[in-house]
């Protein structure tokens, strides 16, 4: 089971944060300082895996964001980074070659996606079509919502 999704840009500064398990505000901060000094701190060509107290720590680096996820030590490493990489293909469909500036601006909608891919640190949906007509329903929605409300009631 994955514990947490964490993102980050190449200075530190966290960009999202999904916690799948319930930790005090404390021991969340102590987790995002250490996995941005240790994640930051490594060669670009080492390997994307870390052994992290009890857990496995599988990150990897698009463009200017580190996508950093961890997973209890039973877990597969290659399937955790598929889905950083599935993660960042619905992204890219959505926001059309997602960037830092996109994650900042609209946040609501990474976090949106990330809902309909992952629920409770599982895979909800792996189908990719699946997650994306659900974010285009959500979208309409929001735009019907948005017509009717900005209509005058008599």
């Amino acid at each position: 089971m994955m514990r947490f999704l964490l993102l980050f840009s190449r200075q530190g500064k966290l960009r999202l944060q999904k916690w799948f398990t319930p930790i005090s505000q404390s021991e969340k901060k102590k987790i995002i300082r250490d996995m941005t000094t240790m994640v930051l701190a490594r060669q670009p060509r080492s390997c994307n895996f870390l052994h992290w107290k009890d857990l496995k720590i599988i990150y990897k680096r698009y463009a200017s964001l580190y996508f950093c996820l961890g997973i209890e030590n039973q877990e597969n490493e290659l399937l955790a980074l598929e889905v950083i990489h599935r993660y960042v293909e619905l992204l890219d469909k959505y926001f059309g070659n997602v960037c830092e500036l996109d994650i900042i601006f609209n946040f609501e909608k990474a976090y949106f996606i990330l809902d309909e891919f992952l629920m409770g640190g599982e895979i909800q949906e792996t189908s990719k079509q699946m997650v994306n007509r659900a974010i285009e329903a959500s979208d309409m929605l929001q735009e019907t919502l948005e017509e009717y409300m900005s209509k005058p009631a008599f």
